[in-house]
C-alpha cells in the first residue's frame, strides 16, 4: 500500500503524493464508500491514470467561508486578468513536499493565515512523515505539521512550524456564490515541476458534482494535473472559491474538480479546533445502477447489521427516493447520504417485487475503514 499523497480507488490505495485524483465509475457502488483511482506525483512529475469520467451529484451542506464574496471588486474586467490574478494569489501558494519511509511526492497547498496554516488535500498528506512547504518567492523549505486531516472529505490542514514573519495569507471567497460559466484559474504545483506554479484558465462548467464519495463538487475546464491537488481554483477577482482535487481521464476532455471553499473552510476550522474530521452519515448498502438506465439505485449487498438492514431494505430493492429526494443513480444516493448527519432518520421508498414501499432508516456513522 502506498503511504502518501494520494486517495485511492477500487483498491482503495491512501497514497502517492500530489495526485490529483482520477474518477472511476465501476458498475458497483458502495454508496457511502464509493472508489477512487490514484493519478500520482512524485518528486521530478509523474504521468495520469486513465479512468472513465464521472456523472453528476447533489448539494451538500457547507458552511459558508470568509470573504467578501461577489461584493469584491473584479480584476478582469471585460477581460480575464490572469497575470493580475495570479500577482495576488501566487504569493499565497504553497509547495508541498510530504516524504515517508518509502515514498516522496509533491502536491500544493493554499496559505490561509498569517501566522502559517496551510490548506490541502488530505491525500497529498497522508502517511507522511515529514512534510516540508516552500514559496515561490523565497523557495526555501519550511517544516510543517500535520494539525488534522479529513480523509472522507479529503481535507488537510497543516502549519508551518516556525514561519519567522507574517505569511501572505490568500483571500477566500464564497463557493455559495460560484455560478455556471464563471471564469476561474487554477494554480499549483504541476508534476512535481520546481520553479514558479503552473497556471491554468478556464470556466465553472458544472457545480455539486458527486466525484465517489466527494460532494457537491466545482467541475471545470481549467486543466489540472497531477501535483495540482490541494492548490487554489480562483475567481475573477482573486479570491480562492475551491481546491483542486481530482481530474478525470480516459476520453474525458478538460474535466476537472474542486473541492468548494464554504465546505473546506468549515471542515478545517473543525481540525484547527481539535475536533478531528466531520463524522460521515452512513447507510450501509452497495448499489448499481439499473441495467435500462430508468434510474434508482439498485440494492447488491448489505452491511450486517448496518442501518439499511435494520430498517429493512433487501439486497433487490430499487432505491428510487431518498429524505424525499429522488434516486437517478447509485452515485446520487451516495451524494444524497452525504448531506445528511450520523443519526438523521429519513424516508427511502424502495420498489420490491412490483410494489412501492416506504422505510424509516435511522443513519449511522461510516466506519473509519
Amino acid at each position: 500500500m502506498a503511504l502518501v499523497g494520494g486517495v485511492a480507488v477500487l483498491a482503495l490505495v491512501a497514497g502517492s503524493l500530489g495526485a490529483a485524483i482520477g474518477v472511476s465509475l465501476a458498475s458497483k457502488h458502495g454508496s457511502d464508500s464509493p472508489a477512487v483511482t490514484p493519478a500520482t506525483a512524485p518528486s521530478g512529475g509523474a504521468t495520469t491514470t486513465p479512468i472513465p469520467s464521472p456523472g453528476s451529484g447533489t448539494t451538500p451542506t457547507t458552511v459558508p467561508a470568509s470573504g467578501s464574496g461577489a461584493s469584491a471588486p473584479a480584476l478582469s474586467g471585460a477581460a480575464l486578468d490572469v497575470k493580475g490574478i495570479l500577482a495576488k494569489v501566487e504569493p499565497s501558494v504553497v509547495d508541498i513536499v510530504a516524504q515517508s519511509r518509502r515514498e516522496t511526492g509533491e502536491g500544493t497547498g493554499i496559505i490561509i493565515s498569517p501566522d502559517g496554516y496551510i490548506l490541502t488535500n488530505a491525500h497529498v498528506v497522508s502517511g507522511a512523515s515529514t512534510v516540508t512547504v516552500s514559496t515561490t518567492a523565497s523557495g526555501k523549505a519550511l517544516t510543517a505539521t500535520v494539525i488534522g486531516a479529513d480523509t472522507a472529505h479529503d481535507v488537510a490542514l497543516i502549519k508551518v512550524d516556525n514561519p519567522g514573519a507574517s505569511l501572505p495569507a490568500a483571500e477566500l471567497g464564497r463557493s455559495a456564490d460560484v455560478r455556471v460559466g464563471d471564469d476561474v484559474v487554477a494554480i499549483g504545483n504541476a508534476l512535481g515541476l520546481r520553479g514558479d506554479p503552473t497556471v491554468t484558465r478556464g470556466i465553472v462548467s458544472a457545480l455539486n458534482r458527486t466525484v465517489e464519495n466527494l460532494t457537491g463538487m466545482i467541475q471545470t475546464d481549467a486543466a489540472i494535473n497531477p501535483g495540482n491537488s490541494g492548490g487554489p481554483l480562483v475567481n475573477s477577482t482573486g479570491q480562492v472559491i475551491g481546491i483542486n482535487t481530482a481530474v478525470a481521464a480516459d476520453g474525458a476532455q478538460n474535466i476537472g474538480f474542486a473541492i468548494p471553499i464554504d465546505k473546506a473552510k468549515s471542515l478545517a476550522d473543525r481540525l484547527k479546533s481539535g475536533q478531528g474530521p466531520a463524522p460521515t452519515a452512513f447507510l450501509g448498502v452497495s448499489t448499481t445502477d439499473t441495467s435500462d438506465g430508468s434510474g434508482g439505485a439498485r440494492v447488491v449487498d448489505l452491511v450486517a447489521g448496518g442501518p439499511a438492514q435494520k430498517g429493512g431494505i433487501a439486497v433487490g430493492d430499487l432505491i428510487v427516493t431518498f429524505a424525499g429526494k429522488p434516486i437517478s443513480t447509485a452515485d446520487s444516493l451516495s451524494g444524497l447520504v452525504q448531506t445528511r448527519q450520523p443519526g438523521d432518520t429519513v424516508q427511502v421508498v424502495v420498489e420490491r417485487n412490483g410494489a412501492s414501499r416506504t422505510i424509516s432508516v435511522t443513519l449511522g456513522t461510516k466506519p473509519a475503514s
